[in-house]
């Protein structure tokens, strides 16, 4: 991929006997939004702080904003926005300090300005001199997203950024993304949302350290071969304990006065239904994106 903001080869990583990421292989585009998905230790975090320069691969090489992720890790750090899974800011200083302290870091011209921007555009303001721990998640989320874009990178890192915060919260901290992104920014983000991902323009899911699919929402789901029906009427809940048996059902999940089922073999699921005691009826549907994602969950899909 020509021109790509992060553009990595055979990327390797073990800690100790384990080994977290191997012969990964990535390629991301400016103004892209990629969205990492893969079970916990699958080695998302990990490949995220390779690529920001906080850890250097046992093999493979690259760059990432036009920078070698090895020998200039330094210069990668400084222009880069990397968001951690846990809130890492002060939280005995205030919004406005906390803010200020980062654009000092990073040597900010027009420190003061850009602090009232990132502010205003993040919806802060009002929240100036508050103690950052005194927020809530959602207001925290935001403050610690002000603190990554404030000196402009060129290329944002979330690590599960959303995590533990509420819909609403979520939806407008995703509003804020897709905009910045709009307007150049990349960013490659790992979460266990589907609806979020649904919003990435590309997906790489990751298993044991591997790239196992990659694609659109509709590409990834396409990509899982899934067969899947939905059911209605009455006794939902012991049809669900008993297709969960079932030959040839991967999930029976209960959502609300429905049942959503799922497997890869056709005649195994229609079997499977036919022969299920109750007087449900059954429609065909599209699967969804958390459909695929838990059948390479629950099949735990390996290297190609």
């Amino acid at each position: 991929m020509t021109g790509a903001v992060i553009d990595v080869r055979e990327l390797s990583k073990r800690f100790g006997t384990r080994q977290v990421v191997e012969g990964l292989t990535l390629q991301v585009a400016k103004g892209e939004i990629c969205g990492f998905l893969g079970a916990n230790g699958s080695g998302k975090t990990t490949t995220i702080r390779m690529l920001c320069g906080l850890l250097v691969p046992d093999a493979g090489q690259g760059t990432c904003i036009g920078f070698d992720i090895i020998a200039q890790a330094a210069l990668i750090r400084r222009h880069v926005g990397y968001m951690t899974q846990k809130f890492s800011l002060y939280e005995d200083l205030s919004v406005f300090e906390n803010l200020d302290f980062v654009s000092r870091v990073y040597e900010t011209p027009e420190r003061k300005k850009v602090i009232v921007d990132i502010m205003e555009r993040m919806g802060l303001v009002d929240r100036r001199d508050q103690l950052a721990g005194q927020l809530s998640g959602g207001w925290k989320q935001r403050l610690a997203l002000a603190a990554c874009v404030m000196h402009r990178p060129e290329l944002l890192l979330l690590d599960e950024p959303t995590s533990g915060v509420d819909a609403l919260a979520r939806r407008e901290f995703w509003d804020l993304i897709i905009d910045m992104a709009a307007e150049g920014l990349t960013v490659l983000v790992s979460t266990h949302y589907m609806d979020e991902a649904e919003r990435c323009s590309r997906i790489v899911y990751l298993a044991d350290g591997h790239i196992v699919v990659q694609g659109s929402a509709e590409e990834v789901t396409r990509q899982a071969g899934l067969v899947t029906f939905d059911g209605s009427g009455a006794g939902i809940d012991t049809v669900a304990r008993v297709l969960r048996q079932a030959k040839g059902i991967e999930a029976a999940a209960v959502f609300g006065r429905s049942l959503h089922v799922a497997g890869t073999d056709r005649s195994a699921v229609t079997a499977a239904l036919h022969a299920t005691a109750g007087d449900l009826h059954w429609t065909e549907v599209e699967p969804r994106l958390e459909d695929a994602f838990i059948h390479m969950l629950s099949a735990k899909v390996g290297p190609p």
